[in-house]
């Protein structure tokens, strides 16, 4: 899904950031242009970003 649409940034996108290390916004804006213009998603891009971490920090089931 879009989460920046001024900018056209995906979810996908911000996901695969936080997986090559960043872990807040203004890292992922150092990376992608997302939450710079209208500031409209900064929400959804803050959420996706904290998601996608707790994700990660879950373990499997086996």
């Amino acid at each position: 899904m879009y989460v920046c649409l001024c900018n056209g940034i995906s979810d996908r996108q911000i996901r695969e950031v936080v997986d090559r290390g960043a872990g807040t916004l203004t890292e992922v804006q150092c990376y992608l242009p997302v939450a710079n213009c209208c500031g409209r998603c900064e929400d959804t891009a803050q959420e996706v970003i904290e998601g996608h971490i707790e994700s990660a920090s879950r373990p499997v089931a086996a």
